[in-house]
């Protein structure tokens, strides 16, 4: 097998992972003439074309298969390092900026309760990267090679990956206090819910209908919509009286306990299972990740009876 040149590897993971030849080269330190030239280079060597010359920028199937080898490459250099460092505590390390460790994650477990499962491993130094998605998409962050890891709702372990379930995330419908009391004041169900605004997280957000179809016993709903592509931003439209939401119990639970958020329908609750898939490596770094994930997880999360 061919030996691959560890800088053309990290050119081409850096043009695909800033969307473009310029931005990588800002990140690389340099030119954009060097950024092309690598890319050829490697691309002669595979053989074949490693991306798709877009807007945005594609990697061509060759091109993610190289992007995972580069991922690969990152952390075995992760594990090294970490390594280096127990055998030599005062050591600082040479790790450069761009090799950062990817992970996907979906945005409300990042407002919940994944980003302090992190903590640790961001302070002692790993140079974490957190890619957000919808809880059904960022799986194929993971398929495409361009993160080592995800939490998805997706059940099915993705080949070359291992996987294990974290718990179920809870979400209730809430509505800030004043207007919850002049919309809907007997609380959401199946008469209503199509006269109220729903703050969406995005296009992709299928939450808010699956909560009403659930909750109400209906094939199919349209709702009318307005987006916020945050978690906590979701949170402050609500409170500000936009309309209703689906939103998780973890982030809106003192907000209602506190009365500024009523819950409209309390007698239900849609719960998502959620899912930590990795490539099946042995890496002390991938373990870390797994062993803080699961482990915030179980504190946070819902889990099955057994």
């Amino acid at each position: 097998m061919s030996t691959f040149d560890p800088d053309a590897l990290e050119c081409l993971a850096a043009i695909i992972e800033e969307g473009g030849f310029e931005r990588a080269a800002q990140r690389l330190s340099i030119t954009q003439s060097a950024v092309s030239q690598r890319l050829r280079a490697l691309e002669a060597q595979v053989g074949t074309v490693l991306i798709v010359r877009s807007r945005p920028l594609k990697p061509t199937p060759a091109g993610q298969l190289m992007l995972k080898h580069a991922k690969m490459q990152r952390l075995l250099r992760a594990d090294l390092e970490k390594d280096l460092k127990e055998l030599a505590p005062s050591s600082t390390g040479n790790g450069r900026e761009e090799e950062r460790i990817s992970v996907a994650i979906n945005a409300d477990s990042i407002a919940t309760w994944a980003l302090p499962a992190l903590n640790g491993l961001a302070q002692g130094g790993l140079p974490i990267e957190i890619i957000t998605d919808d809880q059904e998409f960022t799986h194929e962050w993971l398929r495409e090679g361009q993160v080592l890891g995800c939490v998805t709702s997706l059940g099915q372990a993705l080949r070359g990956c291992k996987m294990e379930a974290l718990g179920s995330m809870g979400y209730v419908v809430v509505a800030q206090a004043a207007y919850a009391a002049a919309h809907c004041p007997k609380g959401l169900n199946a008469h209503n819910f199509h006269k109220l605004p729903f703050v969406a997280f995005n296009r992709k957000d299928h939450l808010q209908h699956g909560f009403v179809e659930q909750a109400f016993e209906l094939p199919r709903v349209m709702l009318k919509q307005l987006f916020v592509p945050s978690s906590e931003g979701q949170v402050r439209a609500v409170r500000a009286g936009w309309g209703v939401s689906v939103l998780p119990e973890l982030s809106v639970h003192e907000l209602i306990a506190s009365g500024e958020l009523v819950n409209l329908a309390p007698r239900h609750r849609l719960e998502v299972a959620l899912y930590w898939h990795c490539w099946n490596l042995s890496s002390d770094v991938l373990d870390a990740l797994s062993s803080a994930l699961r482990s915030a997880a179980a504190q946070n999360l819902l889990q099955a009876k057994a």
